[in-house]
């Protein structure tokens, strides 16, 4: 899961993963929408694979990513766990029930 979070961390990995929303899209296509070198650009999509974050396919010499929805929805929920614990210690009185 700290792979997860790794990957995320990082404001272009964000910005792959907000493209991939709408469905599979090749390397190149990707590129496109970012004014980086091609091997960070790789360097990005190693590490947003790596966390399982996205998955993989080839079709001759174009990769195809796609988003890995169970892993994110992983992260999410224990991102999301973590918050509402924290919330709970920092207000309380929301668990306390106020008599009438």
């Amino acid at each position: 899961m700290s792979d997860a979070f790794e990957a995320l961390a990082h404001p272009v990995r964000r910005q792959i993963l907000r493209l991939l929303r709408d469905g599979a899209m090749s390397a190149g296509h990707l590129a496109e929408h970012f004014d980086l070198a091609k091997p960070t650009l790789s360097g990005h999509f190693t590490v947003l694979k790596n966390a399982g974050l996205v998955t993989t396919e080839r079709h001759g010499t174009t990769i195809l990513y796609r988003l890995n929805m169970s892993v994110m929805e992983e992260a999410m929920a224990a991102l999301l766990s973590l918050m509402g614990k924290a919330e709970e210690k920092a207000t309380p009185w929301k668990s306390v029930p106020h008599s009438s």
